[in-house]
């Protein structure tokens, strides 16, 4: 048991106080009376026990008094304090939002289908921070690092093609989700950069980018996404929405590099299930165990003691209203 508050205990000690004042009460209360020879007192031996039971409900209120002050002192418990194995890595995700992410190879699209597995990969790092940047023409921080998985889920649903100036500007995306890692204590560092393009803008050269992310530490994995040779887009047309095959140009040389020069691993998706195997890769290969001390969980007690306190009080008023006189 731990008290928050010790230094109220000490109003423990008015018990002595209240005690001493009632036993003087009861002295003074003591009628004169005259000595005779009897034998009624042989006659009832209730007479003890009532007596006793007089005195009942001061001892009620004393007690109901001593509880309020262990409640007011806030009383817990705690538990053992255990060590325990947990992960200390910080991941931020860059994902291509270009409109060639509209490409319907996957289910429904690529970038829906990216946004969905991504998802399912937040839900699985429990104990990682976890980031995301954007990028097509140029690059920003749709979510720094965070823990907080339902606001990090609910700001990548809100990811959606054509927010920014079209383009793929690989090397804008990887410097940008550096740059939320440089300053980070992790064990472990990781950028999971997706495209389904060749870098075509932007003022930083993806290799540049790739260097300092070698120089900060920063593990890149790199996943290229499309289908083989082509894939149907959606193009508007006089006649309305028309799907259309296109060319699937993913510059594979490039991602390879990116991931070689900072120790991370390239992957290609063709399809949502490849997608999904790849995550499930990345999440098997990222597990940096760190052992930890775990906080003692406190639990308050005062509930309990301020609920004994009015019980003892409810039955002292109870006593005395329906006991009291029957007893005098």
């Amino acid at each position: 048991m731990y008290f928050e508050y010790t230094w109220v205990l000490w109003f423990e000690f008015l018990l002595v106080p209240m005690a001493a004042w009632y036993v003087w009460k009861q002295v003074r209360r003591r009628r004169p009376y005259v000595a005779m020879s009897t034998a009624a007192p042989f006659g009832s031996n209730g007479a003890g026990v009532a007596g006793v039971l007089r005195h009942l409900p001061a001892v009620l209120r004393m007690i109901a008094v001593a509880l309020l002050i262990l409640a007011i002192a806030r009383p817990k418990t705690s538990s053992n304090v255990s060590r325990t194995d947990t992960e200390g890595i910080d991941i931020v995700l860059a994902l291509d939002v270009s409109t060639s992410m509209l490409a319907r190879d996957f289910t429904p699209d690529r970038i829906e289908a990216a946004k969905n597995i991504a998802i399912e990969f937040i839900s699985q790092r429990l104990s990682d921070r976890i980031g995301v940047v954007v990028f097509a023409g140029e690059s920003y921080t749709q979510s720094p690092l965070t823990t907080d998985r339902a606001t990090l889920i609910n700001l990548i649903k809100e990811i959606e093609c054509g927010l920014i100036d079209d383009g793929t500007a690989i090397g804008n995306g990887l410097a940008n989700a550096v740059a939320r890692l440089k300053d980070s204590q992790a064990k472990s560092r990781v950028v999971i950069l997706l495209t389904d393009g060749v870098n075509n803008r932007g003022e930083i050269a993806p290799l540049t980018a790739a260097e300092i992310a070698k120089n900060y530490g920063v593990r890149v994995y790199t996943i290229g996404v499309g289908a083989m040779g082509t894939a149907p887009y959606p193009v508007m047309t006089p006649f309305g929405v028309q799907i259309q095959n296109i060319p699937v140009e993913i510059d594979e040389d490039l991602l390879k590099q990116i991931a070689e020069q900072t120790g991370g691993s390239y992957f290609r998706a063709t399809d949502n299930t490849k997608l999904l195997q790849i995550y499930g890769e990345i999440n098997q290969m990222e597990k940096v165990k760190i052992t930890v001390d775990s906080f003692p969980v406190y639990t308050e007690e005062f509930g309990r003691f301020a609920v004994w306190a009015l019980a003892a009080l409810l039955l002292e008023i109870i006593l005395r209203l329906f006991g009291a006189r029957r007893i005098a």
